[in-house]
């Protein structure tokens, strides 16, 4: 099983797309395993972006993530990298396939309402700094049998 964070960015918050953003990741089958609502310090920004720190949009990334509350999910599954992606879309929304959480709910890069970890490296990575092992729940639903192989 993979682990994958998802960040309901500030904009989603703001706009009340919490629950349907939960709502598609669910309905594509991934487990939640851990749930937080965060208001995210610098330091925490600086270390989840620190990949792209020197580029020209770092600054802009660290800003936008610390100026409102976000949601943080730990999701579990098979591929749960690449079926989260899936799910979000494009980085940029005008990119993004109908059906997709940006594709659907967003208009513009730098409001495109959600963070997906890029890799199953990451991942673990991503999960591991936003939540703590103790904050993490390791459990089955009687579903998952018609879900996962």
């Amino acid at each position: 099983m993979e682990r994958t964070l998802i960040i309901v960015k500030p904009d989603g918050v703001q706009r009340g797309l919490v629950g349907e953003i939960i709502r598609r990741f669910e309905q594509r089958g991934l487990r939640i395993i851990g749930l937080k609502l965060v208001q995210p310090s610098r330091a925490l920004a600086e270390q989840h972006y620190a990949v792209h720190q020197g580029k020209p949009f770092y600054e802009k990334l660290v800003t936008y993530i610390t100026s409102g509350p976000v949601v943080v999910m730990a999701l579990e599954g098979p591929q749960a990298v690449t079926a989260g992606r899936m799910t979000i879309g494009a980085t940029d929304p005008a990119r993004s396939p109908a059906g997709s959480i940006r594709g659907d709910l967003a208009l513009e890069m730098g409001r495109n309402l959600v963070h997906g970890s890029d890799s199953p490296e990451n991942g673990a990575q991503e999960v591991a700094l936003w939540f703590r092992e103790d904050e993490l729940i390791a459990w089955s639903r009687d579903v998952d049998r018609w879900i996962f192989e």
